[in-house]
């Protein structure tokens, strides 16, 4: 798998990667919308990390440090903001996962292409201000651990997720309380431990699919006990089954 380290992307572009490339940790004078119309992107920043796919945009406020990494041949959107202007998010202050309609999505790509006038350009950002405003959030998100027990627990569950791990075990590995380890589950994710655990199953799941696994050898390796209870749980969180989902990773979109 390549591991190539890009430089940092203008504010407004279009540009292609392949899977297992990344580009390095920097920051934006704008806010920034960053969409994937084909392949998956994993976005980290220090509150946590991101998923964007085909249906999903990131939004990234300026000035906030952070990296990514591209699963399966990529297509990749940015869309700069000024700062210092009117947001077209109502919360534009955190990195937030919205949902992308079919609208939505040929606005994003055009506007990252590189043909329109100014007069073109304009136009579309007022339709994409209007359609941002009405957006829904979407939780496929996982929050970084401030507490030095609570990360060494999201660490060990995310290294073996074929083997199921029970809160009290866990909390026996990392020298806490089990009653200690679910209260800082709920404070600083605002998510049982269980919550959290399947979160991490669903995003990993769709790292996987995007990189080419099928969906069986996803759901075993991400600790699901039947093939068919890891589709009905990603369908549930992710809005289609993973076969699905899978396909349109690999479908590139507006070419």
């Amino acid at each position: 798998m390549s591991q190539t380290r890009h430089e940092p992307v203008a504010p407004t572009t279009t540009r292609f990667l392949g899977g297992g490339e990344t580009i390095a940790r920097h920051r934006h004078d704008d806010h920034q919308l960053i969409y994937v119309s084909s392949g998956v992107l994993a976005i980290t920043t220090e509150h946590g990390s991101w998923i964007a796919s085909d249906d999903r945009a990131v939004w990234i406020p300026a000035n906030t440090w952070h990296e990514h990494r591209f699963h399966g041949r990529s297509r990749f959107h940015t869309i700069g903001f000024p700062a210092h202007g009117r947001a077209p998010l109502l919360d534009a202050e955190r990195p937030t996962v919205i949902a992308v309609d079919s609208l939505t999505r040929e606005l994003l790509i055009a506007l990252a292409g590189s043909t329109l006038s100014q007069t073109e350009t304009r136009h579309i950002e007022t339709v994409l201000r209007d359609r941002l405003r009405r957006v829904t959030t979407e939780p496929v998100a996982l929050p970084a651990a401030r507490d030095r027990r609570l990360a060494d627990a999201c660490r060990l569950v995310e290294e073996d997720l074929h083997e199921p791990c029970t809160l009290a075990q866990l909390a026996a590995r990392v020298h806490t309380s089990e009653r200690t380890l679910s209260r800082l589950y709920r404070d600083e994710f605002g998510l049982t431990f269980p919550q959290w655990r399947t979160r991490v199953r669903v995003f990993t799941a769709m790292v996987m699919l995007a990189e080419g696994a099928t969906v069986t050898d996803t759901a075993h390796a991400c600790g699901w006990a039947t093939t068919s209870a890891f589709v009905q749980t990603f369908a549930q969180t992710v809005g289609v089954t993973p076969g699905t989902y899978r396909a349109g990773t690999d479908r590139p979109r507006g070419e």
